[in-house]
């Protein structure tokens, strides 16, 4: 058998194992609209940081962080994990606080509805929507770029068959089968992420061997003094916590911890967890630059250098799959429930069970699109950044909203617009070469920083001139929970009275 074809049956066999695990855990009980979007109090504290740290490591660990380890060293790689890992530790804390304002919410774009309004709403769902259609696709661009450099498997066959797979039991099961397969996946990342780092460092020599290139080539790599290292990790301390804030995966996992204090130990446990394992992924990166490896498909090119078995080859692709799909089913399940509230808003005689079909319609359609984007072979790092630089602008109005009752929507609204554009005058063209003029133009750092400060001053300084004013306007915060209500045929039947 060529290595083409083995690489497919080993991606057949794999992905039918999840969607078979999947599919089991879906029949254990009858799906309705909530337990679909946010299987509410359900989960304890391992199956939560189970689920919390395989939704976050997907394929991409494989690629970024490689990337960035190779590029930016160890510096850069700390402030990868830094970034990654602090949005799990403030989600423990807002986690709580969104439950106490709406016990029964399921999102934070419907936070966003009943807090700031319609324009913000519509705002802040185009952020989510985009963030995460490009974490969708930018994972189906892992997968496929890593099976075409391993066995030479076409881009479009590898994306067609993961998300095929995960279509399957992702809209029959909703978001209890997925945190079901993240659990299992969870079990498979760990092993065999170490199980990668241990093989190629052993078939290196040892670290001093393995390194001793990187030495003499690049040695400001293994300085945490490197300067561009430091700031490269900065820029992705500022990125990657501004963009889970809206990944609504985490928002739907807050809803379905069984009580605060799962939320506080689920997400606090995962700092801890995701922290090693993204830092032994850009070890990886150091690892390859002992040939000179330093871009996306680094550790994918040093697995091939290294001539190992066929085995381990097998290993990896096992590895690969696993973080793709324990992705691939989380945004699924994300982005089609964030449609959720417009659904019940614009068809209130729909019943649950409708509005539930549509839901799993607008699942595929998500899903087709990312197929063809990944067929393109892109850049992952630079599909994330792109994603980043737009939650950065909306991150500071959206978090505020939740303890500031003075912020109004057309604060919000106009304060993350705003922070947006002037963060795009700064941003670098995919070849991150600068496409204005203006001075720091095509500077990653200031191309975030800017966002976030621009937001902030306006939201702030508005704050206070309309205080000087006299204008004492305040949010009533019990107004979300009286508004939000827990997704059922009463439910929606009160609210078709109520629209007639």
């Amino acid at each position: 058998m060529t290595l083409g074809a083995t690489a497919l049956a080993v991606t057949l066999v794999t992905v039918a194992v999840f969607t078979l695990i999947g599919l089991l855990q879906a029949s254990r009980q009858t799906i309705t609209l909530e337990d679909y979007m946010v299987s509410r109090n359900r989960i304890g504290t391992s199956a939560a940081l189970a689920t919390i740290v395989a939704s976050a490591m997907g394929a991409w660990i494989l690629f970024s962080p490689p990337e960035v380890g190779a590029t930016s060293g160890l510096a850069g790689i700390l402030g990868y994990c830094i970034g990654q890992a602090t949005p799990s530790a403030m989600f423990a804390f807002m986690g709580t606080r969104i439950r106490f304002l709406m016990p029964h919410g399921h999102s934070l774009n419907e936070y966003v509805l009943h807090r700031f309004g319609n324009a913000m709403y519509v705002l802040t769902l185009g952020i989510i929507v985009f963030y995460m259609f490009v974490y969708l696709a930018a994972e189906l661009t892992a997968i496929a770029k890593a099976v075409a450099l391993m066995a030479g498997v076409p881009l479009w066959l590898t994306a067609v068959l993961v998300i095929t797979a995960v279509f399957v039991y992702t809209t029959v099961g909703g978001l209890a089968a997925t945190m079901f397969t993240d659990a299992v996946q969870f079990l498979v990342i760990v092993p065999l992420l170490l199980l990668s780092f241990a093989i190629a460092l052993i078939a290196l020599g040892g670290w001093d061997t393995a390194i001793q290139p990187v030495t003499e080539i690049a040695p400001q790599l293994l300085s945490l003094a490197n300067g561009p290292g430091i700031k490269f990790g900065a820029t992705l301390v500022i990125a990657v916590i501004a963009a889970e804030m809206f990944n609504q995966a985490n928002w739907q996992r807050i809803f379905a911890c069984r009580d605060d204090g799962v939320v506080r130990r689920s997400f606090l446990g995962s700092f801890f967890v995701i922290i090693p394992m993204l830092f032994i992924a850009g070890l990886l990166g150091l690892l390859a630059m002992h040939f000179g490896f330093n871009t996306d498909v680094a550790f994918f090119s040093l697995v091939e250098a290294l001539g190992l078995p066929g085995w381990v080859s097998i290993a990896v692709l096992v590895l690969v799959l696993a973080l793709v799909m324990s992705s691939l089913d989380t945004l699924l399940n994300g982005i089609a429930s964030v449609f959720t509230t417009d659904l019940v808003r614009f068809f209130p005689a729909m019943q649950s069970g409708g509005i539930l079909r549509v839901s799993r319609i607008l699942t595929v359609a998500v899903g087709i699109p990312a197929i063809l984007i990944a067929a393109q072979g892109y850049n992952v790092l630079y599909l994330f950044l792109l994603a980043d630089l737009v939650c950065a602008g909306a991150l500071f109005p959206v978090l505020f909203g939740l303890y500031s009752r003075r912020l109004t929507g057309k604060m919000a609204f106009w304060s993350s617009l705003l922070g947006i554009g002037a963060g795009a005058l700064f941003f670098p063209q995919p070849d991150f070469s600068p496409w204005t003029e203006l001075p720091f133009a095509g500077d990653l750092l200031v191309s975030f920083v800017v966002p976030i400060v621009v937001s902030f001053l306006i939201a702030v300084i508005w704050i206070q001139v309309r205080a000087r004013q006299g204008n004492t306007e305040a949010f009533n915060f019990q107004q979300l929970k009286a508004d939000i209500r827990i997704y059922g045929d009463s439910e929606l039947t009160a609210a078709a009275e109520m629209s007639q």
